[in-house]
C-alpha cells in the first residue's frame, strides 16, 4: 500500500469515526431538549399556571394598595413591579400552552430510526453548497418530527432520501484526501457545536429546575405535588386578602 494510501485510509477511519461521534453528540442534544420540552409542559401544568395565578392575584392587591396609599411612592412603584411581573408571568403561560404537547417518552425505535437517518442525510456529509442546504432543510424536518415523538415521519424520509448521492466513486486519491480533510474538519467543528449547545442547555435555568425535581423524584419524594400543595395554599390567602381589600 503507498504511503498516500495509508493516509487517505487513516483519514477515512477518523471520518467514520467522527461521524459516530456527531451523530451520538446531536442525538443528545435532541433527547435533552424534547425531555426538558416534557418536563416544561408538566411543570406548568402541575405549579406553573398557579404561580401564574399568584402573580396575578399579587398584581391585584398591589393595585388595591395602591390606590389607596397614592402618596407612597414605595408602594406605587411595588404597585408597578408586581404588574409587570403578572404580565411577564400571563405571556410565559400564554406562549406554553400554545405549544404543542411533547410526548410521553422517546423509546429506543425512535433513536435509532433518529440515528439511521442522521447518518444518511447530515449536512456535513455534503460536497456541494446545494447538496449541503438540502440536507440541512431535511434535518431540520427530522429533528421536528424527533421532538414530536413522530418516528412515521422520519422513517418517511429516510424512505424519501434514498441513497447517499455523496458517495465517492471514482476520484484519484489525492482528491479524495482532500474531501477527506474537509469533512473531517466540518465534522470536529459540528461536534463542538453540538457539544457546545448541549452544555448550554444543562446550564439553563429550567435544565437545573428539572434535575433538582428529578433528583427528589429518584429519591422518593413528590417535590412538584408539594409545591402545587403550598401554591393552592398561598392562593387561598391572596384571595382572602384581595376579598378584604377590596371591602376597605
Amino acid at each position: 500500500m503507498l504511503p498516500e494510501e495509508r493516509e487517505l485510509a487513516r483519514l477515512e477511519r477518523e471520518q467514520v469515526e467522527l461521524e459516530e461521534q456527531v451523530i451520538q453528540a446531536e442525538l443528545a442534544l435532541e433527547t435533552c431538549k424534547t425531555e426538558t420540552a416534557q418536563f416544561q409542559h408538566r411543570y406548568y401544568l402541575t405549579v406553573g399556571c398557579l404561580y401564574a395565578q399568584l402573580d396575578d392575584l399579587d398584581a391585584q392587591i398591589a393595585m388595591l394598595q395602591a390606590q389607596q396609599n397614592t402618596g407612597d411612592s414605595t408602594v406605587q412603584e411595588y404597585a408597578r413591579s408586581a404588574e409587570q411581573r403578572a404580565k411577564r408571568s400571563a405571556a410565559e403561560a400564554g406562549l406554553i400552552e400554545s405549544q404543542p404537547v411533547p410526548p410521553q417518552a422517546l423509546t429506543a425505535d425512535i433513536k435509532q430510526a433518529y440515528r439511521r437517518a442522521a447518518r444518511l442525510m447530515h449536512p456535513d456529509r455534503a460536497t456541494s453548497d446545494a447538496e449541503r442546504q438540502r440536507r440541512t432543510e431535511l434535518m431540520v424536518q427530522v429533528n421536528r418530527a424527533y421532538e414530536s415523538g413522530d418516528q412515521r415521519t422520519i422513517e418517511r424520509l429516510i424512505e424519501e432520501y434514498g441513497h447517499d448521492p455523496e458517495a465517492i466513486a471514482g476520484d484519484d486519491i489525492g482528491s479524495r484526501i482532500v474531501k477527506v480533510i474537509r469533512r473531517v474538519a466540518q465534522l470536529r467543528r459540528r461536534l463542538d457545536e453540538a457539544r457546545h449547545e448541549l452544555e448550554t442547555l444543562q446550564q439553563s435555568e429550567l435544565f437545573q429546575l428539572r434535575q433538582g425535581i428529578e433528583d427528589g423524584e429518584a429519591s422518593g419524594d413528590d417535590p412538584l405535588t408539594d409545591l402545587a400543595q403550598q401554591l393552592v395554599r398561598e392562593l387561598a390567602e391572596r384571595r382572602a386578602r384581595l376579598e378584604v381589600l377590596n371591602h376597605l
